[in-house]
This record gives C-alpha cells, sequence and structure tokens, in this order.
C-alpha cells in the first residue's frame, strides 16, 4: 500500500513497551525504521520495531509492538 501525503502527515499513536507516544507516520516510520536497521536481528526488539512499522505502513492509527 502506498501512503498518501495526508497518512505521512497524520498523527498516529505507538506503543511500544508499554509507553505510548505520538508521531507523525512519517516521523514515526523514520524512526522504527532506523530502529529496525540499528538493533539486532534476532532480538526481540528487533521484532518489536518491525511490527510496529508494518502497521504504520499499513496504514494504521495505532501502532503496537506485538
Amino acid at each position: 500500500m502506498k501512503l498518501t501525503k495526508k497518512q505521512l502527515e497524520e498523527k498516529v499513536k505507538v506503543i511500544c513497551y508499554g509507553e505510548e507516544k505520538t508521531y507523525t507516520r512519517k516521523k514515526a516510520i523514520e524512526f522504527f525504521r532506523r530502529g529496525i536497521i540499528c538493533c539486532d536481528p534476532d532480538s526481540s526488539e528487533c521484532e518489536r520495531y518491525i511490527n510496529i512499522y508494518a502497521h504504520l505502513m499499513a496504514g494504521a492509527m495505532v501502532a503496537k509492538d506485538e
């Protein structure tokens, strides 16, 4: 799914390690993409970041690490 400019500027909630933060979708995508690249691919942290990134890219308004 290709995200529109409007979708990239939407405010989204991200829940990671039980902590909720609000970002623009674009900033969240950038942050979690960098996290995926920087962490150990076999770690639970990487899995959490991948889950959040997938939710964001799918257009979800709330992205969770589960």
